[in-house]
């Protein structure tokens, strides 16, 4: 069996909020495991020291970092999602756009005939496409 890579979120403090909104954006989505960090341990007690959740059949690993970094979330990594209709398109756009960025607006691009990229309000970027 061949390794399989799985996109890991770090989030710094946000974690499991980002985690709910995308179970509640994504209909076959749910967070599968949660482990919190305890008293005395790194992270503020509570927060999520690793979790998984699952989007369709693709697993996502995340954490709340204790420390915070001089870096984040770009655009230069997102996660693509191609949909089955425009309604999909749409629906998916209007949700993670709420409170986000838009990078490209939905529109028909020489690559898709219904495509938009955004930047969510966890900083995580999306590419949402027209199979």
């Amino acid at each position: 069996m061949s390794p399989t890579p799985t996109p890991f979120l770090m989030f710094t403090g946000d974690a499991e909020e980002a985690m709910r909104f995308y179970a509640a954006t994504f209909p076959d989505a749910e967070i599968e495991a949660i482990e919190r960090y305890d008293a005395g341990e790194p992270g503020p007690e509570g927060s999520v020291k690793q979790a998984r959740m699952r989007i369709g059949a693709q697993a996502i690993m995340c954490i709340d970092s204790p420390p915070v970094h001089d870096f984040g979330f770009t655009p230069a990594i997102s996660l693509f999602v191609a949909c089955e209709t425009e309604a999909e398109v749409d629906e998916l756009f209007e949700r993670l756009a709420d409170g986000g960025t838009v990078l490209m607006p939905l529109a028909a691009y020489p690559f898709s005939a219904r495509y938009g990229w955004i930047s969510d309000r966890f900083g995580v970027s999306w590419q949402l496409a027209l199979r």
